[in-house]
Order: C-alpha cells, then sequence, then structure tokens
C-alpha cells in the first residue's frame, strides 16, 4: 500500500536518576557522598533510508519511545545513556508538529538524520552538592522527562518529471516504455491508483519520473484522486502533459490540456510556472493522427513545445525524452521548505494562570526544577524552595493575587500556598 500521510506519537527517553549513597569502606569512617549521575535519555531520531518508499511501517505503529537513561551507581558511577530510537522514513518527508502545524524537517537527502524529540538530561547525584558547608547532602535530582510531541508525517515524491494527464490518457503505458516501472495499466479510467516511480535513461543522461493518478476537473477540491496526490507534482521540476489526442472518449482534448493546467494552478500557482512539455498520445490511432495537425498548432500558439508520441509503439518517444532531459538541465530546483529556527523559551518566562480557583505556574526553568526534585526528601525540598524564591514565583504569585491557603500547582506537584517567611521578615525590619 502507498501511504504518503501518517500522524504519529513519540517520546525521547527520560534522563536516569541521580544516586545518593555514601562511601561505606572499613577504614573510612567519614567517606562523604559518592552517589553517580544517571544516564541522558535516548533522542527521537528520523533518518531518511532508500530501502524505506512510503509511510506504511508508521500506519501501523503510532508509538514510538527512546529508552529511558540508566540511574546512576553507587561509588561516583554514571548511569548508562539511553538508546536513541531510530524512525526510518523515505526521502522527501515533511515532519510537521501536529498541534501547531509547524513543519520541524524537511528530509530529503538519503542517510539524513535530524533529532526531533530529544532525551531528558540525567539527574545529578548527591556527590555533586557537596559543599563546604554542606559535606554530607542526602539528596539526588531526578532525571529530566524526554521531549513528547504529537506528529504529523507527510511524503512528497522527489522525481525530476511529473506525467499528469487526465485518467487513461496513457501515463502509465508511457512510464512502462521508457523505466523499468511495471505500473498496472488497463483501458479504463483511475487504473493507476498511487503514484509510480521510474527511472528513465536517454542517451548518456537518466532522471526520475513520477506518474501522478486520479487528475480530473475539480482535482484541487478533492474531486477524484487528484486531492490525494498533487502534492507529489510539487517537487517535480519539468510537467510532462500527457493528453488523449484521440478523443475516443468523446472529450476535447484541448479542452483536457486547458483543464488540467487550470487544476494545477489552483492547486499552487507556482506550478503554472513550472516548465512543461505536451505529449499529444496515442498517434497510432487514426482519430488522433487527424486532430494532431489542428492542436500542434493551437499548443504551440500557447507557447507550448508539443510532440505527437504513440506510447504503444515507440513514435516519437525518444524526441520526447531528449527534449526533457534538455529541459532538466536548466530547470531550477525545487525550493525546499523553509524550517523555521526553533524559538528558545526564555527561562526565567513564569507565566500564571487561574483555572477553577487553582494558581497553576508555567515556565521552563521553574517546570524542569520541579520535575528533577525528589519531592520526598526534605533537603530536596528545602532546595526547591530557595529555587522557586530565586526564579520570582512567589513574587509572581502575589502579584496575580494568591492568598494564604490558595492551592498552587507546578507540573506535578500541588500545594496550599504559605506566604514566604523570608518576605515576612524583610517587611518587619
Amino acid at each position: 500500500m502507498f501511504i504518503d500521510q501518517v500522524k504519529i506519537y513519540v517520546k525521547a527517553g527520560d534522563g536516569g536518576n541521580g544516586m545518593a549513597t555514601f562511601r561505606r569502606e572499613k577504614y573510612v569512617p567519614q567517606g562523604g557522598p559518592s552517589g553517580g549521575d544517571g544516564g541522558r535519555g535516548g533522542n527521537i531520531v528520523f533518518r531518511v533510508s532508500s530501502n524505506v518508499n512510503t509511510l506504511l511501517d508508521l500506519r501501523y505503529r503510532k508509538h514510538h519511545r527512546a529508552d529511558n537513561g540508566e540511574n546512576g551507581g553507587s561509588s561516583n558511577k554514571q548511569g548508562r545513556t539511553g538508546q536513541d530510537r531510530v524512525i526510518l522514513v523515505p526521502p522527501g518527508t515533511i515532519v510537521y508538529d501536529d498541534d501547531t502545524d509547524q513543519p520541524l524537517a524537511d528530509l530529503t537527502e538519503l542517510e539524513q538524520e535530524v533529532v526531533i524529540a530529544k532525551g531528558g538530561r540525567g539527574g545529578r547525584g548527591n556527590a555533586r552538592f557537596a559543599t563546604s558547608t554542606q559535606q554530607a547532602p542526602t539528596f539526588a535530582e531526578q532525571g529530566e522527562p524526554g521531549e513528547e510531541r504529537y506528529l504529523r508525517l507527510e511524503l512528497k515524491l522527489l522525481a525530476d518529471v511529473g506525467l499528469v494527464g487526465f485518467p487513461n490518457a496513457g501515463k502509465s503505458t508511457l512510464l512502462a516504455r521508457i523505466s523499468a516501472a511495471r505500473p498496472k495499466i488497463a483501458d479504463y479510467p483511475f487504473t493507476t491508483l498511487t503514484p509510480n516511480l521510474g527511472v528513465v535513461q536517454v542517451d548518456e543522461r537518466s532522471f526520475v519520473m513520477a506518474d501522478i493518478p486520479g487528475l480530473i476537473e475539480g482535482a484541487h477540491l478533492g474531486h477524484g484522486l487528484g486531492h490525494e496526490f498533487l502534492r507529489h507534482i510539487e517537487r517535480t521540476r519539468v510537467i510532462l502533459h500527457v493528453v488523449d489526442a484521440s478523443g475516443l472518449d468523446g472529450r476535447d482534448p484541448l479542452a483536457d490540456f486547458q483543464a488540467i493546467n487550470h487544476e494545477l494552478a489552483q492547486y499552487a500557482p507556482e506550478l503554472a510556472e513550472r516548465p512543461q512539455i505536451v505529449a499529444l498520445n496515442k498517434m497510432d490511432l487514426p482519430d488522433a493522427k487527424e486532430r494532431a495537425a489542428a492542436l500542434v498548432t493551437a499548443l504551440e500558439a500557447s507557447g507550448q513545445q508539443v510532440f505527437c508520441i504513440s506510447a504503444v509503439t515507440g513514435q516519437g518517444v525518444q524526441e520526447m525524452l531528449r527534449a526533457t532531459a534538455a529541459q532538466l538541465m536548466s530547470a531550477p530546483l525545487p525550493e525546499a521548505i523553509e524550517i523555521p529556527e526553533p524559538v528558545a523559551e526564555e527561562k526565567s518566562n513564569l507565566r500564571i494562570k487561574l483555572e477553577d480557583g487553582v494558581f497553576i505556574v508555567q515556565g521552563h526553568q521553574v517546570e524542569r526544577r520541579v520535575a528533577m526534585t525528589n519531592l520526598d526528601n526534605e533537603e530536596a525540598l528545602f532546595r526547591l524552595q530557595q529555587a522557586l524564591r530565586r526564579f520570582g514565583v512567589f513574587a509572581a504569585l502575589k502579584e496575580a493575587g494568591v492568598q494564604a491557603g490558595d492551592t498552587v500547582r507546578i507540573r506535578d506537584l500541588e500545594f496550599d500556598f504559605v506566604p514566604d517567611p523570608w518576605e515576612r521578615e524583610s517587611e518587619n525590619c
């Protein structure tokens, strides 16, 4: 199955917890703290692979988690770093944050890698907190939680030439003749239900051609199959427009040509400026031969480069391919998706909001500190209280109108607000 859109959830590994231990050697009665640091959590990494052609595997596996870092050990032993979770994707995959619709990565080069979610930092062991005034700290840091995201992946095929045209115009037959691709071919519309890629060799040059199925009038609005696959034309450098010149289905070839170009322009205006070559197909049929002269005149009058071909017999195909290869020499490369630089959140950016009578404190620095604090340890809680005062949390809560006894929540920590004793003492002075 050809799957070119999928939504997944990713979670980077949490950092390992630091250890709080002390040296216990027989002849070292006051050995001091010896707790080691936790290991960093694994990252979520996307890698472009030539062995993957669609996003099918991700459709059936929606959740991806990296390994957590290992906890620190005694004797200052550091925990093992968590293993990265590597997700293989085909070239042409664009990764979006599903919550903000922000593009995170445009993966076009083979073996290209990008870290989409970073693993959490390992917590520090109690040996890291020993000072001249606190020589035996009994607390250690918890590991930092890894990043988590809901993602939307979209595949846009990377092809030099895009085959477009109405259903049953002969696109698949042409692709099968000029490449090793073997698309399904039959004498009825919508035989091709998925895009097909083929490598075309002409003289000393080669290029990749994509057969885009299902373009009809209204394709940009979702009619037919075109809405599902129009995105795959966006990255092509040259458009090869195949027209059924025979008119056996009762259609007007010139009207079909204009209708498809209208759909391309409606979907993406820049496609109207894309270099285009017109292939009047089915010249092996008598009706096509009779119409050819008038069609060529009308199309060339509008500035089009036209070739009369037969995908069945091969008539005129080689000349058309040489012109296509020559057009590729001067055609510009498609522009990559612009990935905005990540905006670093201000560490001191505190936000206080009131919901259902609860004061919720938000901010990267504050939430990170709470997440890495062992709330069951009295020394760790005292250190957290000092940090909250230093970060300006108590002052911000007071400015937001908090009163003694009100409920305050920071991440998973919920407590009743008590006025800062340091502020009371300063007011009495």
